[in-house]
């Protein structure tokens, strides 16, 4: 198996990283965490006094009753005003009646008298309607400023928005802090916090081998200052090229829930490129190269030193890939190559296998030459 390793070096940094701000401005009433305190998402961090808020959410809770007894009253002249309609419509259906059954028996002023009372009666029901709907309306918008100062008010309780680490404090009690929403303003933040259960590494990884990067691929990290390596996964990667560095942003997370990492800690990654698996290869020490050819040194069966053209590929600065030109099997020369000529008879022996040895089938030999 062949491929080459690019060491890439870089730093941890938190996989989410911010400051905290108020977004109202007020007093700092409380603050319940400092340098190091460890939150949960929602956790309380300060609490702010803002009186001038808490007197405006008083306000729009007594518009909000107003508005109740305005539509309880609407209600009661609507009631009176249809029972009174009711009444007179019911008179006048009557005259209306008899005077249509029989002529004379009404006067037709009576008739008139009524039918004009009816038609006041009905005014007066669409004019309470008119008023409750009003009433209803202003209700509406007496709660909506009592829904705008409460949320108001529940933001002088300032919460973790997720799971970390206070890494820096800004402000202390009693501090004023203006409101974080305002680009005409410079306000300070609270608390920075951190998210370390999880660590980001960034790697510039180069143009010419960002198109063999893979989403879960594993990357291996030295931890100089812990003398320790990790492994990580590729999680995300910009899938572009920095137009300045020819380089792509490449995230590896790792998980750090025991907290044994650290932000900031410097790290060197290997980053494995033009994997090949199986692949036929000798050693470097047993060709002379020549670009992507080269010769090498073969040892025949009558233990004859020929020599033989090979072409070349990948190379890990320990083996070759041969392309072509020798077979599995062979037996080559390996190391003082200048040694030995073409046709010249030696007795060959095997190398012994270390760590460098040779797993890919190939014979090493070196040639003890009976010269």
């Amino acid at each position: 198996d062949l491929g080459s390793t690019l060491a890439i070096s870089g730093a941890f940094k938190p996989f989410q990283d911010v400051d905290i701000h108020a977004k109202v401005a007020g007093y700092i009433r409380a603050i319940y965490v400092d340098v190091g305190t460890h939150v949960k998402t929602g956790q309380t961090l300060a609490v702010l006094e803002v009186p001038e808020l808490a007197a405006q959410l008083s306000g729009t809770e007594a518009a909000v009753q107003t508005a109740a007894e305005q539509i309880r009253r609407a209600q009661g002249d609507l009631s009176r005003a249809q029972s009174s309609q009711a009444a007179v419509h019911s008179a006048y259906t009557r005259l209306k009646q008899a005077a249509d059954s029989q002529a004379g028996l009404v006067a037709q002023q009576e008739v008139d008298d009524s039918q004009a009372k009816d038609l006041a009666g009905a005014a007066q029901v669409q004019s309470a309607e008119a008023e409750l709907s009003a009433a209803k309306h202003q209700m509406e918008a007496a709660q909506a400023n009592q829904k705008e100062y409460a949320a108001l008010s529940s933001y002088t309780h300032i919460t973790a928005p997720f799971d970390g680490v206070i890494t820096n404090r800004y402000e202390d009690t009693g501090a004023l802090v203006a409101a974080g929403t305002s680009n005409s303003t410079q306000s300070t933040p609270v608390v920075r916090l951190a998210q370390i259960s999880v660590l980001r590494l960034v790697l510039p990884i180069p143009e010419s081998i960002a198109a063999q990067i893979h989403l879960g691929e594993p990357i291996k990290v030295r931890v100089q200052a812990l003398n320790q390596d990790f492994v990580g996964k590729v999680s995300r990667f910009a899938d572009a090229l920095n137009e300045q560095t020819r380089t792509m942003e490449t995230e590896v997370d790792f998980q750090n829930k025991d907290g044994k990492l650290l932000p900031g800690m410097f790290v060197q990654a290997d980053v494995s490129h033009d994997a090949k698996k199986n692949v036929l290869t000798a050693p470097v020490e047993a060709v002379r190269q020549h670009g992507d050819s080269g010769t090498v040194l073969v040892v025949d069966a009558q233990n004859t030193v020929q020599e033989k053209h090979v072409k070349l590929g990948q190379s890990d600065g320990t083996w070759l890939e041969i392309l072509s030109g020798v077979n599995e099997g062979d037996r080559v020369i390996v190391g003082h190559l200048g040694e030995y000529r073409t046709g010249q008879k030696v007795q060959p022996k095997d190398l012994e296998e270390n760590a460098g040895g040779s797993t890919n089938g190939s014979a090493d030999t070196n040639a003890a030459g009976d010269r």
